[in-house]
């Protein structure tokens, strides 16, 4: 019987649920066992993939294209799995579904209600996604975490709070845990309790009743026994079920700091996992994983030496938009033993109008990117800031300063060139100027221009090197040389065919086509020290113990060209891809197994 822990929130939002939850997941997999995860995201979308990032935070992908809250990405990376688009459970998902049945006469005529119908569908649905393989045994997970978004009293989250409340039932008491995670405010040095009885009294006002309460303290001072004694006294709970999270130098200690307060051992008490039968094998990597876990939170706390990468993107404003940007950059600098100092700069600050309005803005923003030892520009939507983009790509280019470039940031590189290296003045993209001279980027010709969830060219998809590539491709070397290599995808747009030639007449190579060799996929500089573009976006693939090779390349050609050099050694001899086997397919098979949603109307994406 698959066990299942749920992790819900109180008194506010964003206060560190999915990590906490990622973070019990990992321990839980350092003892063998194997573990999923599913997010419950209350609102009425179908997914993500319509939000601004500044609405939500980054829309993350999957492996099947799906478009899911960026939880869903500390969960990929803690636990190491692959998910798909089921573990991540919308309101606007559940009321499809049932509509659907409803439709199809599948209540046989009922009266269909919030209950039992859609509580109903919360509940199978969990069950169903939470027996579904998802790393590389191809086995039945043992545990599964179910994060509930959003805060307990909300009006959105209460058909979701219901069916637990019945699910706990329905599997038993010995199969389900709940950990409550609650805001412990520090006001001038006292930590007060109130919010945390609040929500508790709510949460087992409604049927629930937590097994464990994490408290979290917004500052770097550890929960004080007293603290732990009034909330266990007040709550209902032993001293040993309330646990603090503070803050701590990175996220990457919370599951040490978890462990050190008992929580391993009061879970395998609570849902009896000794029952659950762990092979030897299994044993053996838990106990590797945590060996692993522990060398790289250690190594991370001796680092002197540092790494300044100079971030020019679109939305600065809410670094949550370009999470998993940053998580790759900082398994990169890890593996690098470099210190990472990353420097936000909103790409509008460095255009020329930008000196007129505002000329301090002007001067810290170029002060930050010519200082810097490598930039980065990563993905996004819309031209605000893209001519600041290629001001920052152009001083790359010429300064030889490392450089990479994902998705926008690939083709805002193909259009720099274009401009500057060909003689293309006018060159753009259709997205910013759909009557443009030089049209270097287009619109996708598969792609709906009407309807934007789900349409862009989404998910896992393959890449091929060019064959004269492997003697002298630094990104070649960092996928271990491998003739063909996988990454996920999120555009509309691709690299007008029309213009290839004669950008590559002038020097530019694209060393990774699609299949066909019709969509250029990656781009790389031979007399540059790093100057590398990705279509894709190999951020969603990164894993702490196994960064992300565009990334790791980056970091380490801006650390040195030494670094550089034994990073690539590294990779050559030991890079394997965090893809299952299964899902390395040919773009054909791709194509006939996807199963795109319908139907769907999206809201477009305004853009500020």
């Amino acid at each position: 019987m698959t066990k299942y822990i749920l992790v819900s929130g109180g008194v506010v939002s964003g206060i560190g649920k999915g990590v906490i939850a990622s973070s019990t997941g990992l321990l839980l997999k350092t003892t063998g066992l194997k573990v999923t995860a599913i997010k419950i995201d209350p609102y009425m979308n179908i997914d993500a993939g319509t939000m601004r990032p500044q609405e939500h935070g980054e829309v993350y992908v999957l492996n099947d294209g799906g478009e899911v809250d960026l939880d869903l990405g500390n969960y990929e990376r803690y636990l190491d799995v692959t998910l798909s688009r089921d573990n991540n459970i919308t309101t606007g998902k559940i009321y499809r579904e049932v509509i659907e049945k409803e439709r199809r006469g599948d209540y046989l005529g009922k009266t269909v209600q919030i209950v039992p119908h859609v509580t109903n569908a919360i509940q199978d649905w969990i069950e169903r996604v939470s027996k579904i393989p998802v790393d590389d045994t191809g086995e039945e997970p043992d545990v599964c975490i179910v994060e509930l978004g959003g805060t307990v009293g909300d009006i959105e989250s209460a058909p979701f709070v219901e069916a637990m409340r019945q699910f706990q039932f329905r599997v038993g008491h010995e199969n389900f845990a709940l950990i409550h995670v609650s805001l412990v405010p520090d006001m001038h040095g006292e930590q007060k309790t109130k919010p945390t009885q609040t929500t508790v009294h709510a949460l087992r006002g409604l049927g629930l009743l937590p097994d464990l309460i994490a408290c979290r303290l917004i500052v770097t001072k550890p929960l004080e026994p007293a603290t732990k004694a009034k909330i266990s006294m007040f709550c209902h709970v032993a001293p040993e079920q309330v646990v603090g999270v503070h803050d701590v130098s990175s996220v990457y200690h919370v599951p040490l700091l978890l462990q050190s307060q008992g929580i391993v051992d009061y879970l395998q008490k609570r849902l009896n996992l000794p029952s659950v039968h762990i092979s030897p094998q299994m044993k053996e990597r838990g106990l590797s994983l945590e060996a692993r876990w522990r060398e790289l939170t250690g190594r991370q706390e001796r680092l002197f030496d540092s790494v300044t990468i100079a971030l020019v993107g679109k939305y600065t404003d809410m670094q949550d938009s370009y999470m998993s940007v940053v998580k790759s950059l900082e398994h990169s600098a890890f593996r690098c033993n470099r210190r990472l100092i990353l420097k936000w700069v909103a790409a509008a600050d460095l255009e020329p109008d930008t000196q007129t309005t505002d000329p301090a803005k002007y001067h810290d923003a170029w002060k930050a990117v010519v200082s810097a030892n490598g930039i980065l520009v990563p993905g996004g939507f819309g031209v605000r800031g893209t001519e600041g983009m290629m001001l920052a790509i152009k001083w790359a280019r010429e300064q030889k300063i490392p450089f990479l470039g994902i998705c926008l940031g690939f083709q805002l590189a193909v259009c720099e060139w274009a401009r500057n290296v060909c003689g293309f003045t006018n060159g753009t993209s259709t997205e910013f100027e759909p009557q443009t001279e030089h049209p270097i980027i287009i619109f996708m010709p598969e792609i709906s221009k009407t309807h934007m969830g789900g349409t862009m060219r989404l998910g896992l998809r393959p890449t091929v090197f060019d064959p004269e590539s492997e003697p002298w491709s630094k990104v070649r070397k960092l996928y271990a040389g491998a003739p063909k290599i996988w990454e996920r995808h999120r555009h509309r747009y691709e690299v007008n065919p029309a213009y290839i030639e004669r950008l590559q007449a002038k020097g530019m190579r694209f060393v990774g086509k699609d299949e066909r060799g019709e969509r250029m996929q990656v781009l790389e500089l031979p007399d540059h020290p790093y100057y590398v573009g990705f279509q894709a976006h190999p951020e969603f693939c990164t894993r702490p113990l196994n960064p992300s090779p565009p990334f790791l390349g980056f970091v380490a050609a801006a650390s040195g060209p030494q670094v550089l050099d034994e990073q690539l050694g590294i990779q050559m001899r030991s890079f394997k891809p965090p893809h299952p086997e299964g899902a390395m397919v040919d773009e054909a098979s791709l194509r006939q197994d996807e199963a795109r949603p319908e139907g769907e109307e999206a809201v477009l994406r305004s853009e500020q």
